[in-house]
């Protein structure tokens, strides 16, 4: 369970569960001289085996101090409610939505990684009204520019009802199942990978009925193209990009930021990082989000 100096956990009831997310509350983030009216940044994290809001834990911190931060765990993730149900894209489009609303007055500041990141931008395009800027880590829908990864052999594979819960338990909800996958897929360099990052995913990867979110993000059910909406977004826009991410090329991102420059006023690839730089190199991402920040909001 995430536990961060003056956080506490709290939580808001969505149309699919409850949705549990960590704000400061106390010493050394909240005292006589913490300003009222501050404003909200909002952390999201992406998906994969084991995902939660820990992904950006040695992040948030650094901006306590300054604004209201807000870090949720998505709905069938970290300590949320996991209903038992095929997950679609519009559940996140709905339950990201309401979050904001619930949680948030005037328009807030997101970061977000990932898959997160496209149903971010998507929630911006239909409520534009909610946003103020957006600094997205290598956002993709994962099939982008026509490619479909459903038709991909090991989101095929995961589709073979018996075969896909069994690959859950044996190969992704264990240590060496999650280290592998991090070592692999997610970090550029494996001797980045640590044994409390590796708690912590498998932690949430145990969680009861977590496979459900899991495997209907690898069988593809949660992927579409977001070359087809970009075009739409108007909220201020940075990307941030690792060279090295298995899933999706810097080259994805820079053809985003050229269909809309309007918007995605930023693009920042970072070299010898992967698909989570804000675990990998957590310093360089938090000095980066303050840049981003500061020329998105003047």
């Amino acid at each position: 369970m995430l536990q961060l100096l003056g956080f506490e956990q709290r939580f808001i009831n969505t149309s699919l569960g409850k949705m549990v997310y960590h704000t400061a509350t106390d010493s050394p983030w909240q005292d006589e001289s913490t300003k009222p009216d501050r404003e909200t940044l909002l952390f999201l994290h992406g998906f994969g085996g084991g995902s939660s809001s820990y992904e950006w834990s040695k992040v948030f911190p650094a901006f306590a101090a300054e604004y209201r931060v807000i870090a949720p765990d998505l709905i069938g993730w970290g300590r949320s409610e996991h209903p038992q149900r095929n997950y679609k894209i519009e559940d996140y489009l709905t339950t990201i939505r309401e979050f904001i609303e619930e949680t948030c007055t005037g328009r807030v500041m997101v970061v977000a990684s990932s898959l997160t990141a496209a149903f971010v931008i998507r929630v911006a395009i239909s409520r534009p009204d909610l946003f103020k800027s957006l600094v997205l880590v290598s956002p993709a829908g994962l099939s982008d520019f026509g490619q479909d990864y459903s038709r991909s052999f090991f989101a095929q594979l995961v589709s073979v009802p018996l075969v896909d819960r069994l690959l859950y338990s044996t190969g992704i909800a264990t240590d060496a199942g999650i280290r592998s996958f991090l070592e692999r897929r997610q970090f550029a360099y494996s001797n980045r990978v640590y044994q409390e990052i590796v708690d912590a995913y498998l932690q949430s990867a145990q969680e009861p009925n977590a496979e459900y979110a899991a495997l209907s993000f690898v069988r593809g059910d949660l992927c579409f193209d977001l070359s087809l909406y970009i075009q739409e977004l108007t909220t201020p826009t940075a990307i941030i990009w690792g060279q090295k991410s298995q899933f999706t090329a810097p080259e994805i991102g820079r053809r985003f930021a050229e269909i809309n420059p309007q918007a995605i006023r930023y693009f920042q690839s970072l070299e010898n990082v992967g698909l989570t730089p804000q675990l990998e190199l957590p310093a360089v991402t938090i000095g980066l989000i303050c840049k981003f920040l500061t020329l998105l909001n003047v």
